[in-house]
């Protein structure tokens, strides 16, 4: 596939997801290499995009370069808008009670610890779906403390074994305490998603070096 022609996919895809004003999304592609540029009305719908663009066959890697302009009927003020990030991160079990939220210009600043990734991603997804929000800094730390299986690179293993769509053949995970090292190639945006997303669910991680390589 041309870039040309993966370029038109990336469009016909964003057009097609009904969570996404891509009216003002230019779509740019070089070996592979989605750049999305332009801007939208939130900081979900950037979100969205770019999931949008990784999920197209052919994409090796997505560099989403969008803008969140807030319309003036939808802007909130900074204190208004922290009220409302806290509320919802209070309302959400996942997210732990300890997790700060500042906001500055319409950016919202997490911060506190964590014992999982998936705690950190659930307070960064929940802040980023409030209206008003122009862009998440999650720098919530993870804890380390939530433990497993000693040996995280062999528990990583079995969990690429047991995805469907990835082939655990071509994958190496190297670990150093709780940091874990990606190795190795995936078919496809999605499935590097993927494997990062079943290293990240480890008990134990806290960090993750990612190498792979996209090969379509």
């Amino acid at each position: 596939m041309t870039d040309a022609e993966l370029a038109r996919h990336v469009a016909a895809e964003l057009a097609w997801d009904p969570r996404i004003d891509g009216a003002r999304i230019t779509v740019a592609v070089l070996g592979s290499r989605v750049t999305l540029r332009g801007t939208v009305g939130s900081f979900r719908q950037k979100r969205e995009a770019g999931k949008a663009a990784g999920r197209v066959r052919g994409v090796v890697g997505v560099d989403d370069r969008l803008g969140v302009v807030i319309l003036a009927g939808d802007r909130r003020a900074d204190a208004d808008l922290r009220d409302d990030v806290l509320q919802a991160l209070l309302l959400d079990a996942h997210v732990p009670p300890s997790v700060g939220v500042s906001v500055r210009d319409g950016v919202v600043t997490l911060t506190g610890d964590a014992d999982w990734q998936h705690q950190r991603d659930e307070a960064g997804f929940i802040a980023g779906n409030i209206l008003g929000v122009t862009r998440v800094d999650n720098r919530i730390r993870l804890t380390g403390r939530a433990k497993g299986n000693s040996d995280i690179a062999y528990a990583i293993t079995r969990a690429f074994i047991r995805h469907a769509t990835l082939d655990a053949g071509a994958l190496a995970v190297a670990q150093a305490g709780g940091a874990v090292i990606l190795t190795g190639t995936v078919r496809s945006w999605f499935e590097h998603d993927a494997a990062v997303a079943a290293a990240w669910a480890a008990p134990g991680v806290t960090t993750v070096d990612d190498h792979l390589t996209v090969t379509c």
